[in-house]
């Protein structure tokens, strides 16, 4: 993978933005003894992010250039506030000279997104932020709010590390729009013997089952189209060999679909989107997760190579990544899912296996409960880090 250069998407709606050409959204003041602008819900926005929050005017100034500010051509007002000239959504100030991979989330019913995302959240904002020195938080207004990806987060992390419950499926997305996670990875970097800062703007986007259940839904959801890396999750227990290994709880995975079924879609699109010949492989790196893994941990034992977690130093280690892809695709092989190795190999450039768990060992799903031990997540962040590797915002190390 080679770090972004040149292409940047809208972090909510995934449309190709140029940065030196972002908007300006009005902040209500107006002139001296002038009228004022007043909030209103703006149509645009709602129509490409399903968002309803009632906005002041967003507006283009042809001849601003990379002005930070720009004068309200409705009330007089100056305004700093930077916004995206397709859906009208506010971006953070430091967006317009930041990188901004976009990040997509993707993967079939019963894999395991919701909690997955959630414990990622929750783990970036704790240990990963600690480990990388970084600042690390949500972006953008529309993180507020009932029924935000701010407030159905802390909702989903408070039920699973304080009340040790489950929740619901997430359900398909209204009209194929949901409001994606956006958060800014702020760090220190030397150069040239000065401190200086980079910042980065991930957006997830975590699309349910059902928006991927045909190709049709699969091509409704634009983000893909646009991500400059993806984050493939896929259930372990759908593997043809599975149930002669572990116990695979029936009521769970009733109605969920075979990995290579998913696989195959997703590669569908990107192929369609990204304009990718026949003769190509997809250029967008991927990041095949196999999620639930706790319930494989008795079978593989405890000295198993994929249980040893790296070391936790503030880049992506490299060697320890390439022996978990192996050991991955050994156990592909092993229970008859060769298939998904050949796909993998033939149809992407980049692609790299992940063994994780977000709760760490096995719930109770009838009660919808975590383990007695509480969430323990094992090595979730891993996938993330390997791509923002990639694009050059961490380091990646040999060890």
């Amino acid at each position: 993978m080679a770090p972004l250069r040149g292409r940047i998407a809208c972090p909510y709606c995934y449309t190709p933005i140029n940065q030196s050409k972002l908007a300006y959204q009005c902040l209500g003041r107006g002139l001296p003894g002038g009228p004022r602008c007043v909030k209103r819900e703006d149509e645009r926005r709602r129509q490409l992010t399903n968002v309803r929050t009632a906005a002041y005017p967003t507006f283009s100034s042809p001849t601003s250039g990379r002005a930070r500010t720009a004068a309200c051509p409705h009330c007089g007002g100056r305004t700093g506030v930077r916004a995206c000239p397709t859906c009208h959504t506010p971006l953070s100030a430091i967006f317009a000279e930041s990188r901004s991979p976009l990040v997509g989330m993707v993967g079939g019913k019963g894999a395991g997104k919701t909690v997955y995302l959630s414990v990622l959240h929750h783990q970036l904002r704790t240990t990963v932020r600690r480990r990388f020195h970084a600042d690390i938080r949500l972006s953008g207004d529309q993180q507020g709010g009932a029924g935000s990806p701010r407030q159905w987060l802390a909702d989903y992390e408070e039920q699973l590390f304080t009340h040790g419950r489950l929740f619901e499926q997430t359900a398909g997305a209204l009209a194929g729009l949901r409001a994606p996670v956006v958060i800014e990875w702020r760090q220190p970097k030397r150069r040239l013997g000065r401190q200086t800062f980079d910042t980065t703007v991930l957006s997830f986007y975590d699309a349910a089952g059902e928006d991927l259940a045909s190709q049709d839904r699969v091509h409704t959801q634009a983000y893909l189209g646009v991500a400059n890396g993806l984050i493939l999750l896929l259930d372990p227990w759908q593997l043809p060999g599975a149930t002669d290994h572990i116990d695979v709880p029936t009521p769970v995975v009733q109605g969920s679909e075979p990995p290579l079924e998913v696989l195959n879609r997703i590669t569908e699109l990107l192929r369609v989107s990204h304009h990718v010949k026949a003769s190509k492989r997809v250029q967008v790196p991927l990041a095949v997760v196999f999620a639930k893994m706790d319930a494989f941990f008795p079978v593989l034992g405890g000295n198993h190579p994929l249980l040893a977690k790296p070391a936790a130093l503030p880049c992506y280690a490299e060697t320890a990544g390439r022996d978990t892809h192996e050991h991955v695709r050994a156990i592909l092989h092993q229970y008859g899912a060769d298939d998904i190795d050949t796909h993998l190999a033939h149809n992407y450039a980049s692609f790299r296996y992940f063994a994780v768990s977000a709760l760490g060992a096995a719930p109770d799903y009838a009660a919808r409960e975590v383990d007695a031990g509480g969430v323990q997540p094992f090595r979730v962040e891993e996938p993330l880090l390997w791509l923002l590797s990639g694009f050059g915002v961490i380091n990646r190390s040999r060890r």
